[in-house]
């Protein structure tokens, strides 16, 4: 053990280099935040535990390792270059316009798992890796280093719960308790067995160190967390924020600044020699297991679509029953639900493929966070709740972007056409939301079969799909032989005659067909567009409405504001041609859906009123 400590004395000295020169070199960073946890960090990764192939990081064995306190981006890349995995030269390249070492580990750096950054998520992801783990029955454990100042957001302890209820044994969390956040000290300051006593509600096994310096104690610890059996790992250690830079140890108002020159030579002059030639390594990954690679497509034929025109289904039905049909094409698909699956339907898909179902209760940040560790390890997450309910885990969507997640949300009960249940239930900010995530693709069927070939699309789609499926049940008018694409929409009525051009989707787009009969028994003709895709949205399409008739009129169950109706004058913003938004304007209440859209001038009467108040 002597020699085995030795070497990691001298990778911990190496790495706090790396931190401080790299720091400074960049003229900003963390570096303070970064030294608290060099040797739990330097100990798991060299110390034989953390097992690895670095020369093949996507394989599925390997251990993964994730830095929720991302601000510790020195300390992660300088683990990587004791590692012989980044050189010193390419250190000093850290936050440069052009480096894979960005400010905050992102997937530029072939070794991050995630990026990180906003605090409060790495667990929720190690969370999705460690059941994905479960899953593929694949023997790599997860690690996640959180900070202390973190451990205040709510969406950790969603994730405690969730990992212990699932017996994540292949998880292990381990919290950097430095005492200090970035303006002062934390909740809990250094009262590690505060934390024990919450972290232990939440029936996780926890183990404390009382130096997380000691690379003994940190030792001896690893080995009884590999150990434990059936439930998830916290190791809690208390340590000192800035450790080893005496004028920086236990010090505030020194989190997020690294030191200038003047100050770095004085902090190496005290560190002392540093042995640069020294390298860990890691512990390889157990390869005799026999690992699928599972996201290749089944080639079974996909039955067609069973409906019949004029029968009433409420998309979020075929939402369910879609997943059910798809999953032999897309076995990579996970089905995860936030305690509302026989509302959204996703209970079909747990009938049939109990496995794939996560139940994740009402814990919507958790919930898609869990998605993109999932996404990650290469599942297909559908995450579902009612449309209101994700904006609440917005974050962690946004986050998702940035990671590449390969992840499909569907939000019910969108919209004030659902009714009595009232303005809490209504999501009327759920499109404008989902349109601001870049790549992504919004979606929104109006009846069963297109919304049973927009899932298949979606599962097809590499990157972030929200579909928004209605309460209701709507009459089917497309038939089985009708196509859809992502960035498509269908003409479903059109003529010579028409002075107005009608752009809906879901609930408005059958309001705006009844219009449409109405005013075709007083010769006032509309071209009625399906605009499905939101975004990308069909702009072929509308800018041909936009020069063959006199107005456009677009007509949204949702907030004018970041809608469709935005999302259409837009892409008209270089014609002439007039755009009238319809959209929900007035305060939201409990009624009856027709009442609602009569009230909020979204419905069959009001298409009417403002056609021919544009005819005169």
């Amino acid at each position: 053990m002597p020699t085995h400590n030795s070497q990691l004395k001298k990778l911990a000295k190496l790495i706090r280099y790396y931190i401080l020169t790299s720091t400074t070199a960049a003229g900003s960073g963390h570096p303070s935040s970064s030294l608290s946890a060099v040797e739990l960090t330097a100990a798991l990764m060299f110390g034989g535990f953390f097992c690895f192939d670095a020369d093949n990081p996507d394989y599925p064995n390997n251990d993964r390792l994730i830095f929720s306190k991302g601000h510790a981006a020195p300390l992660f890349y300088g683990l990587w270059a004791a590692a012989g995995k980044i050189s010193e030269e390419e250190l000093m390249t850290l936050r440069q316009f052009n480096s894979r070492l960005e400010g905050h580990p992102t997937l530029k750096f072939p070794y991050s798992e995630a990026a990180t950054g906003s605090l409060g998520q790495g667990l929720s992801i190690g969370a999705g890796m460690a059941l994905n783990g479960k899953l593929d029955k694949l023997p790599y454990r997860t690690y996640v280093l959180l900070g202390d100042s973190e451990m205040a957001e709510g969406s950790n302890w969603e994730a405690m719960q969730l990992a212990s209820f699932y017996h994540l044994d292949n998880l292990i969390g381990i919290i950097d308790v430095n005492r200090l956040g970035q303006r002062g000290e934390t909740m809990l300051g250094h009262k590690i067995k505060e934390f024990q006593k919450r972290v232990s509600a939440f029936g996780w096994e926890v183990f404390l160190i009382d130096d997380g310096h000691n690379l003994s104690k940190i030792i001896k610890v690893y080995q009884k967390a590999l150990a434990n059996k059936n439930k998830p790992v916290m190791i809690i250690a208390k340590t000192i924020k800035g450790k080893a830079v005496k004028f920086m140890e236990n010090q505030d108002d020194w989190h997020g600044k690294a030191l200038n020159q003047e100050q770095l030579s004085e902090a190496l002059k005290e560190m002392g020699e540093v042995d640069k030639e020294a390298r860990g390594k890691f512990k390889e990954p157990i390869s005799n297991i026999k690992y699928q690679i599972s996201n290749q497509c089944q080639m079974s034929n996909i039955k067609s679509v069973e409906y019949v025109k004029g029968q009433l289904v409420a998309t979020r039905k075929a939402y369910g029953n879609a997943l059910v049909r798809i999953f032999p094409k897309y076995p990579n698909i996970v089905v995860l639900d936030a305690e509302v699956g026989n509302s959204t339907f996703a209970e079909v898909f747990k009938k049939h493929y109990p496995d794939r179902f996560i139940e994740c209760f009402i814990a919507e940040q958790n919930m898609v966070g869990m998605a993109q560790g999932l996404s990650k390890r290469g599942k297909i997450p559908f995450v579902s709740s009612f449309a209101a309910f994700l904006t609440r885990a917005f974050d962690q969507i946004r986050m998702s972007q940035y990671s590449c997640g390969n992840i499909k949300f569907v939000g019910s009960h969108c919209g004030v056409s659902i009714g009595a249940d009232g303005a809490s239930q209504m999501g009327l900010e759920d499109i404008a939301m989902f349109r601001t995530i870049l790549n992504g693709a919004v979606l929104y069927p109006s009846d069963a079969v297109s919304c049973e070939k927009l899932v298949q699309e979606a599962a097809k789609y590499q990157g972030i799909v929200y579909i928004r499926t209605t309460r209701a049940e709507t009459p089917v008018f497309y038939s089985q032989k009708d196509n859809f694409k992502i960035g498509g929409s269908c003409v479903i009525k059109s003529s010579q005659n028409d002075i107005a051009t009608i752009v809906a989707a879901g609930i408005t787009l059958h309001e705006a067909l009844s219009a449409y009969e109405e005013l075709s028994k007083e010769n006032i003709f509309v071209r009625i567009i399906d605009c499905y895709s939101i975004k990308p949205i069909d702009q072929e399409v509308l800018k041909q409405a936009a020069g063959e008739t006199k107005a456009i009129i677009t007509v949204e169950d949702h907030f004018a504001e970041g809608g469709l109706g935005e999302a259409v004058m837009s892409t008209l913003s270089d014609n002439q041609i007039p755009v009238h938004i319809m959209a929900v304007r007035e305060m939201p209440k409990s009624g009856q859906p027709q009442e609602l859209l009569d009230y909020e001038g979204i419905s069959k009467d009001a298409i009417i009123k403002k056609v021919k108040s544009i005819l005169s």
